[in-house]
């Protein structure tokens, strides 16, 4: 059964299959922008609190582990209730959780402030994913629009938001990522269908059934491909908390300036992520995988040992390229998941590679602060090539995950 052969989907005209698209890739470039927006700003807040990035990098994987929490009962939520309320409220919840953010007094109201962003992003993307997949048959391409949306907002936020921290602070900087979600809230009430529940006698004790995500969790192709997503879960966490303060410290970059570059990382990534989706589409989701992960490791690299300005560049260039993973490995679940189980079984997927993946942020601040920028991102390095490691042996051995 095809994605939109599920219940209400198939009615769905491709217009406003195009209009929901649209829509929900706004909303996640609301939700996502607002989260990456405070890796970008990073050197401010160092500043402005007097901490250090192994006490930041908690405090942000808190936030992304929140996120991850969320995914589960999120996908359980929309498959009893329908897709679309959930979509709603996590650019809601995301916004809220901005806010509080952006009015945080101490460090550690800001960390409770960020688990707050977290858990409501947290309800948006698990629902969001599982209704694209509900109207496109071509989920790979419509996947990897989704997570190109969210590169553009990593793109745009840190871009307009170190210019703005720079002149009235980071906390306005921050403030300024509510007035965004807005139009994503009204275009989600107007352009998003109401599509029936995918499976509406959903049991909610689905959440806490030990057999039931025993048997999600413990299937080969499915545990093989969490493997793949918390690799390179972990390396967007390490570049998504601490690139900006990389480029500072290790580099020589102003902040405005590191701010810009980071958002450079996701201006191509952007461009990067739906093409990869097409190639995922056209070849295979390893393939696609693959390609992105060399190339994102390629770029650390550079960044981490190449100098001058030609490094910079170079390693701006291949590492935004790199991050285009997200939509193939999205894919790479959907495409073993059936239609009922989709939101339940890629939510709690989701929110095990999630929580695992979270830990690159304090993972990354704590060598950073021990061991210095080269040790903290070549154990990145480290990372991208053991998930090469991992799809060259399903290859080569016919391993059939």
């Amino acid at each position: 059964m095809t994605g939109r052969d599920a219940a209400g989907a198939s009615s769905v005209d491709s217009g406003r299959r195009r209009l929901a698209l649209a829509a929900i890739s706004g909303g996640n470039f609301s939700q996502f922008g607002a989260r990456i927006l405070l890796g970008a700003v990073v050197p401010f807040i160092l500043l402005e609190f007097d901490t250090t990035e192994a006490t930041l990098g908690l405090a942000l994987t808190g936030m992304w582990a929140t996120y991850a929490l969320a995914q589960f009962p999120s996908g359980v939520l929309a498959d009893r209730l329908g897709e679309r309320p959930l979509v709603l409220a996590g650019i809601v919840g995301a916004a809220v959780g901005t806010a509080l953010v952006a009015v945080s007094p101490t460090v550690l109201v800001f960390g409770a402030a960020t688990v707050v962003l977290g858990a409501g992003a947290g309800l948006f993307f698990a629902p969001a994913t599982a209704l694209l997949s509900r109207l496109y048959d071509e989920r790979g391409g419509a996947l990897s629009v989704l997570t190109g949306a969210g590169a553009v907002a990593g793109a745009a936020f840190p871009a307009a938001g170190g210019v703005i921290a720079e002149r009235f602070g980071w906390e306005v900087a921050v403030g300024a990522g509510v007035a965004v979600a807005v139009p994503a809230v009204a275009a989600t009430l107007l352009f998003v269908p109401a599509v029936p529940p995918a499976n509406p006698e959903r049991d909610l004790s689905a959440l806490v059934d030990p057999a039931r995500i025993r048997g999600i969790l413990a299937r080969p192709p499915l545990a093989y491909t969490t493997a793949l997503a918390v690799l390179c879960g972990f390396t967007f966490q390490a570049v998504s908390s601490f690139l900006a303060a990389f480029l500072v410290a290790h580099r020589g970059l102003a902040p405005s300036t590191a701010a810009t570059a980071f958002g450079a990382v996701f201006g191509i990534s952007a461009v990067a992520q739906p093409a990869n989706g097409r190639v995922s589409d056209a070849l295979s989701r390893d393939a696609a995988v693959a390609s992105s992960v060399t190339l994102a490791g390629v770029g650390i690299a550079t960044l981490v040992l190449m100098p001058g300005l030609a490094g910079t560049v170079v390693g701006v260039a291949v590492l935004g390229a790199g991050i285009s993973w997200p939509g193939p490995i999205q894919a790479r679940f959907m495409d073993r998941l059936t239609d009922a189980e989709r939101g339940y079984g890629f939510g709690l997927l989701r929110t095990v590679y999630m929580f695992l993946a979270a830990s690159g942020s304090v993972v990354t601040g704590v060598v950073a602060s021990a061991a210095g920028w080269p040790a903290a991102y070549g154990l990145v390095i480290a990372l991208l090539a053991t998930c090469l490691g991992l799809l060259g042996a399903n290859r080569v051995l016919g391993l059939g995950l």
